[in-house]
């Protein structure tokens, strides 16, 4: 059986690599667009905003640092997530071909929703292919980290795509 804290360890590192992936890209695409720190400003304005409507509208420190613990927050919570299916997986290798599959249909419902919500002013100018390459990275980043972490899973891997049991 794994240790839970070993399954921790390894899914907050994977949702930092993964946070931090994503922040480091917004923050490149907001200065290249001269805007440092905007994207997470107003994803945390906006997030504010459902708690307060006289909320902050600039680009501060709160808004960003709001924001960021969330991110922060959500991405070790995926990481934790995810390190569980693979602990799973490392018994069961037919999870890895299920995950994969709940991957590529998360990420194509959450391309959907940015585009759909790039609609309204409040999100300002955030492009659902901004978003698709965060994320891309993100995904590329964490899975290196914790495939490189269980070097079993590529045999793992090819067993569950050939359907083949342990």
């Amino acid at each position: 059986m794994d240790q839970p804290h070993r399954v921790i360890r390894e899914g907050v590192i994977a949702g930092i690599i993964g946070a931090t992936a994503v922040a480091v890209w917004f923050l490149i695409v907001d200065t290249i667009s001269r805007r440092p720190f905007y994207t997470p400003a107003m994803l945390g304005n906006l997030v504010a905003s459902v708690f307060d409507r006289q909320a902050h509208t600039g680009i501060g420190f709160f808004p960003v640092a709001g924001y960021t613990v969330l991110h922060y927050a959500l991405f070790v919570l995926a990481g934790i997530i995810v390190t569980l299916i693979i602990h799973r997986a490392e018994r069961e290798p037919t999870i890895l071909a299920l995950l994969l599959i709940l991957f590529v249909a998360f990420e194509v419902g959450f391309y959907g929703l940015v585009a759909v919500l790039s609609q309204f002013a409040a999100f300002g100018s955030l492009a659902w292919y901004q978003v698709m390459v965060g994320n891309l990275l993100a995904a590329v980043l964490m899975g290196n980290y914790l495939w490189r972490t269980h070097p079993a899973l590529t045999q793992q891997f090819a067993r569950a795509l050939d359907g083949a049991e342990h």
